[in-house]
């Protein structure tokens, strides 16, 4: 990737190294060897090589710094002030577990409590968005943008659905309810199951806004920087800048994004009161 810096350069080698791993597996999904960690959540041995292959190439490249990985959990850096790589080695696993072509290899770096630089790659399409703090977000080696739309009917905007009945039967009433709000109102949502390249197609203007709760870090921090470095706005549901630390996100272009809150917000209301 010429021309960009020495950190996309890393997290680009370790993305390209896992993913050929990965489109290898996928190509064989069939044979996989699956284990259950617990309701609808899966884990595969691609998952697990995967991560393997990402924590190698970027312990080489940066030995100092910490990890926070889904599978293998947390590595602390050499010093405790140092960067750490947050790592999902497939967010979509259930798509790739199906043999669907839709799932992303999610690499952030977060200095302190910020995010510096994101990566989510996308192994079937070849894309590669990535975004460094203050210097704009691309996909390969084009600049993007979030959409610039303003009306909500010509607005698509998509989602995750949480497994229902995992939750109390209010908060699963409050989804349906946030879902209606916002499906009558624009054009469409859609479903597809990552939630890295939900944001990522945020950031380049395919969605013009997406919503989810209860997510990881891991599923969303470079995702997050995405948006932000393409223009986009993020917050959590009550418009507060803590999404990486509730799990619960909204993101959207800067005319929808409080249109969107404000859908969500009338949805949940009609269930709470």
């Amino acid at each position: 990737m010429a021309g960009r810096s020495a950190l996309i350069n890393v997290m680009y080698k370790a993305c390209d190294a896992a993913s050929r791993r990965i489109m290898r597996d996928f190509g064989e999904v069939e044979n996989l060897q699956v284990s259950r960690k617990g309701a609808a959540d899966f884990v595969t041995k691609a998952d697990i090589t995967a991560e393997k292959v990402i924590h190698e190439e970027l312990a080489k490249a940066r030995p100092d710094w910490g990890f926070v990985m889904e599978e293998s959990g947390q590595i602390a850096g050499q010093d405790k002030d140092a960067p750490q790589w947050i790592i999902d080695p497939i967010d979509g696993t259930t798509n790739f577990m199906h043999g669907i072509p839709h799932f992303a290899i999610s690499i952030a770096v977060q200095e302190g409590n910020k995010i510096t630089a994101g990566m989510v790659f996308d192994p079937a399409r070849n894309e590669c968005f990535f975004a460094e703090a203050g210097k704009g977000a691309f996909v390969n080696e084009r600049r993007i943008r979030v959409s610039g739309r303003r009306q909500l009917n010509e607005a698509l905007f998509a989602t995750g659905i949480p497994f229902l009945g995992r939750g109390t039967p209010e908060t699963d009433k409050i989804f349906q309810a946030e879902l209606q709000s916002v499906m009558q109102s624009c054009s469409g949502v859609r479903r597809f199951g990552s939630a890295a390249l939900d944001l990522a197609w945020v950031a380049a203007g395919r969605y013009d806004g997406y919503w989810e709760k209860g997510l990881n870090i891991w599923d969303i921090a470079a995702g997050i920087l995405l948006v932000r470095e393409a223009g986009g706005f993020v917050s959590d549901f009550g418009s507060r800048d803590k999404a990486l630390e509730t799990g619960n996100v909204v993101a959207a272009n800067p005319n929808l994004h409080t249109t969107l809150l404000k859908l969500l917000r009338q949805g949940r209301d009609s269930v709470t009161g």
